[in-house]
């Protein structure tokens, strides 16, 4: 946390589900520059694992409970004046079983009916469903909100665009250039930057654990993917980031 104050960075802590999202407001509430998104994510409506190398350093392998989502829990949470969105909530089939897309679907739902309630913007998390969340959200969704870590191609973040939800971007642009059209071509005001943290360090920190203050790497890269001046990119970010998520700072 200090670290990031130093780096002139605020952050939005983003919970996984209702003990995490709980954390997530008892810290933001601790600090000026750090605000909270509380909600359930699609891998945490079911038993799931991730792979250790996909924790990165200090990493361990962890299977997930299972937990219904809590509205009457969540909506109490969201009443804390740190508390910006509604999230990460959203669609994850890169490891599906038996009956997890429809699991997934009605909590998705479910919280898009609470941030629709609250008139908070939502916080995505969408892997190999890019399609089905599209269809999820024009059936339901009355707010926008931002589409997390952001790995589709230039035609399907058209889709998320015409419906108002701005893209997020990771370290990832720092070692990749599979985003770079996309990043080129949305507008500016449309993007954020992030850092997905404890993964996905930015080089320089490539191997470590990232943390908030390694996100001045990615809006570097995206200023340099668009050929603009670091300084006026990290303005407009900042300020996107005040828009979409109604906060000052």
């Amino acid at each position: 946390m200090q670290r990031a104050k130093e780096a002139d960075v605020g952050m939005n802590i983003v919970g996984t589900q209702l003990d995490t999202s709980r954390d997530a407001v008892a810290l933001a509430e601790q600090y000026d520059h750090a605000w909270a998104t509380i909600g359930l994510h699609p891998i945490h409506t079911g038993k799931s694992y991730h792979d250790e190398k996909e924790l990165g350093e200090g990493g361990k392998t962890f299977t997930s409970r299972g937990e219904l989502f809590d509205a009457v829990a969540y909506e109490a949470l969201a009443q804390s004046p740190k508390v910006v969105a509604i999230g990460e909530c959203g669609l994850d089939f890169y490891r599906l079983e038996e009956n997890t897309k429809a699991t997934q679907i009605d909590a998705f739902v479910a919280q898009i009916e609470l941030a629709n309630r609250l008139q908070k913007p939502l916080m995505l998390h969408i892997r190999n469903a890019y399609d089905d969340a599209l269809e999820v959200l024009d059936a339901h969704a009355k707010v926008g909100g931002d589409v997390h870590f952001f790995a589709g191609d230039w035609d399907v973040a058209k889709k998320f665009l015409e419906r108002g939800f701005t893209l997020s971007f990771t370290g990832v642009l720092t070692f990749t250039h599979d985003y770079d059209e996309v990043v080129k071509n949305a507008p500016l005001d449309m993007l954020l930057s992030e850092t997905d943290a404890p993964y996905v360090a930015p080089v320089p920190y490539r191997g470590k654990r990232n943390e908030p203050a390694y996100v001045p790497e990615v809006v570097k890269a995206i200023a340099g993917i668009r050929g603009g001046e670091v300084e006026k990119v990290a303005e407009t970010l900042a300020e996107n980031a005040r828009r979409v998520f109604d906060f000052d700072r």
